[in-house]
């Protein structure tokens, strides 16, 4: 069975308990579970709504961090689900998990996989703010 258990980009919103149960593996001594929300300020600013588009290439690249996540640590499954579209303050943003026999493996893997989501997968986020204004993070870097 592949280890990578579930992988999407979705518009529709997310649940923590699908993710945690994509990963259930009875070698696992260790499943880590990371979750990123909307956060009421950035920056110091107030922000009213988040927007995340992604590159039509998003899935594909999701899967090769994945299965280079897979290929440096011992993991027994992984998942990972990223919303886009308009996200309001509080909403899940993306979950990320991953399984492994033992618990520091399980942190390392999970860590792996949201920061080299973040770093390679091309997801953008469009911040707005309550003073109006608005920016980009991740686009055209």
């Amino acid at each position: 069975m592949d280890v990578i258990r579930l992988l999407e980009v979705r518009e529709t919103p997310l649940s923590v308990d699908e993710v945690l149960a994509a990963v259930g593996d009875h070698a696992a001594g260790g499943t880590a579970v990371f979750v990123g929300t909307v956060r009421e300020e950035d920056g110091g600013r107030p922000v009213t709504l988040l927007s995340y588009t992604a590159h039509p290439s998003a899935l594909d690249q999701l899967r090769r961090v994945a299965e280079k996540v897979a290929a440096d640590f011992p993991v027994t499954a992984l998942a990972a689900v990223h919303r886009v579209g308009d996200l309001r303050l509080g909403e899940i943003a993306v979950v990320v998990a991953a399984a492994c026999p033992h618990r520091g493996e399980a942190f390392e893997a999970c860590r792996r996989l949201i920061d080299d989501l973040k770093n390679e997968v091309p997801i953008w986020k469009h911040q707005r703010f309550a003073d109006g204004a608005a920016e980009w993070v991740g686009a055209c870097d």
